[in-house]
């Protein structure tokens, strides 16, 4: 049974929300590249442009590798709750302080 680990979302929809991000990315970022490409005329327009480019994939990047941390620690979670009786997911103090911190980063990212 699919569990829901926040409101409205459940394990599997954390899992489809990372792959769609991903695609949607994907999309974005070769639109972006099609995009500036007829801007580059020089060195000198690379030069700015690329660094836009840069940008943009790493802040995607970050973004998927935040989605993956909060995945891996909610699936150890339940693998560890369905070992337990009471079946509830169970969270160290390490995994509980990870997943705050993920929150936190996710949330100052958000404010940028």
């Amino acid at each position: 049974m699919d569990k829901e680990i926040f409101k409205g979302k459940t394990f599997s929809d954390l899992m489809e929300d990372i792959y769609t991000n991903s695609i949607k990315k994907e999309k974005q970022i070769s639109a972006l590249i099609k995009d500036l490409q007829p801007m580059i005329k020089s060195i000198g327009d690379a030069t700015v442009i690329v660094p836009i480019i840069k940008d943009y994939l790493e802040v995607g990047v970050k973004n998927d590798e935040h989605l993956i941390k909060m995945a891996a620690i909610v699936q150890r979670a339940q693998a560890r709750g369905e070992s337990t009786e009471t079946g509830g997911m169970l969270l160290t103090e390490e995994e509980k302080k990870h997943l705050l911190e993920t929150v936190s980063e996710l949330n100052m990212e958000d404010n940028e």
